[in-house]
């Protein structure tokens, strides 16, 4: 009865576990680039009381052994890479990724972060950058005198724009993506950003629609992935999990109380 209460215990805490990552997908619901995590548990350590295997009798032995589980923990957050719906925004900055790939910046340390919020701004030398002034990397340098509503972003990543009422458009920049062998082991550290990790693999940087890299959408982002029907068909299993573990520990809450009475 003892361990039926640890136990309990250790499916509550990983169900309180589960919650947080359902209600950290609901809340970036409308976060651009945002991808979904999916707790995944696995049970714990199993006391062996009788080995399968052992010697029963002089000629036999025990075809099934004697195992108590210990509980269960969350093992991993998994995050899912599927693609965002695209929404049309009209802006003249905003660049959506359709497919694989990240866009990399320079954080302020001098370090690279890489995203999929294409939604970037013009600070005020001309430069691309995020809504935290991270500038784009390659740079992209608008010239002197360059019309905002005449840039252009092709699918392959060629970004140009018209200077000075011209009628031809001048070529100011080539955007990247960048792949990893394991996108799912990035780092998130908020902001929208990733970091690279021992287990994403280094980065492999390549023109958009060329060697397996997504293509660019001008004046679209790409929203979140999650879905909040799925989400909170989640939320409701993982809460009625929470309530039987609880009622595990009611229940041997009761035994035990039972027990204590025997005497009288």
């Amino acid at each position: 009865m003892v361990r039926s209460l640890w136990n309990a215990a250790t499916g509550m805490n990983a169900q309180q576990m589960n919650i947080d990552t359902i209600s950290n997908n609901l809340s970036n619901v409308n976060t651009t680039g945002f991808k979904q995590h999916r707790a995944e548990f696995e049970d714990l350590m199993y006391q062996n009381q009788k080995l399968a295997g052992t010697p029963a009798t002089e000629d036999t032995v025990t075809p099934v052994g004697l195992q108590m589980g210990n509980g269960s923990k969350i093992a991993a957050t998994q995050r899912i890479m599927s693609q965002g719906s695209l929404q049309a925004t009209g802006v003249d900055t905003d660049i959506a990724i359709v497919g694989d790939g990240f866009f990399r910046v320079q954080q302020y340390d001098g370090g690279w972060a890489y995203t999929r919020d294409g939604s970037f701004k013009v600070d005020m030398t001309g430069q691309l950058v995020t809504a935290n002034g991270l500038r784009v990397s390659p740079e992209i340098i608008l010239p002197e005198g360059f019309q905002l509503e005449t840039l252009t972003v092709t699918d392959d990543g060629r970004v140009s724009v018209r200077v000075n009422g011209a009628n031809e458009p001048v070529l100011v920049g080539q955007l990247e993506l960048y792949r990893f062998p394991n996108s799912v082991g990035l780092e998130n550290t908020g902001d929208n950003l990733y970091k690279v990790t021992a287990a994403s693999g280094g980065p492999i940087a390549s023109r958009p629609g060329f060697e397996g890299m997504g293509v660019l959408k001008h004046k679209f982002v790409e929203m979140s992935n999650v879905s909040v029907v799925n989400e909170m068909v989640q939320m409701i299993v993982a809460q009625r999990a929470y309530e039987f573990n609880s009622k595990a520990i009611q229940t041997s809450d009761a035994m035990l109380s039972t027990a204590v009475t025997l005497k009288r």
